[in-house]
């Protein structure tokens, strides 16, 4: 479970499409400084050795403040936290009462992570990521991003929008895994308290320092 969290923080050629992607990605860079939603998320493994490609589906909540902020809850099927806090990441594993702890700036600058939260705008992402408009499918509009560092765990990123509004994120790692994140009642500039992105770790719970 814990590489399906991962493959969020650290998805497609080259294609004609119209800009229309990229003119949504650069309005919800301007236009929502904060937001929260319910996701879905499902993770396709490559096959090995002829057998059915194997899927893990799961859900909960997502919460961001540009930038530098963003919160995961998984709720199903298994609980685990992700939580920036501006300086640190956080990565909580209930099951295990385990505690992961990273620098947030060692760990987020190619990741989907800056694509939705971390980067201010666009030219901040433009610095990490060499982004293109993607052709429109199942009703959106696509961008696709590409890390400019090629020693990262993911090869791409397709964000879909539904005008201007986030919708969707396909990421593919250098693993060949996709992670499908669907999102569900976004809204957009919602009034969030600054507790929602601070962590403590739970009294007894192993803390891991990388």
């Amino acid at each position: 479970m814990k590489k399906i969290a991962i493959a969020i923080l650290i998805a497609a050629g080259a294609q004609l499409a119209s800009a229309d992607g990229l003119k949504s990605l650069e309005s919800f860079m301007k236009g929502s400084q904060t937001g929260r939603a319910d996701f879905t998320q499902v993770v396709t493994s490559p096959p090995k050795d002829g057998q059915v490609a194997r899927t893990k589906t799961s859900s909960g909540t997502f919460e961001f403040q540009r930038p530098g902020r963003f919160k995961f809850v998984y709720k199903k099927p298994f609980e685990q936290t992700i939580v920036a806090d501006g300086q640190t990441l956080w990565l909580y594993d209930t099951d295990l009462n385990q505690v992961t702890q990273r620098a947030q700036s060692q760990a987020l600058g190619s990741t989907p992570a800056a694509l939705l939260a971390s980067a201010p705008d666009l030219s901040a992402l433009k610095a990490d990521f060499t982004l293109e408009a993607a052709p429109d499918q199942d009703g959106l509009q696509w961008v696709l991003a590409r890390p400019k560092t090629k020693d990262g765990q993911l090869q791409s990123v397709r964000v879909g929008f539904a005008g201007e509004q986030l919708a969707a994120l396909d990421i593919l790692d250098s693993f060949g895994q996709r992670s499908a994140i669907r999102f569900t009642g976004m809204q957009a500039n919602a009034a969030l308290p600054p507790a929602t992105f601070q962590f403590k770790p739970p009294q007894g719970a192993d803390v891991v320092r990388q």
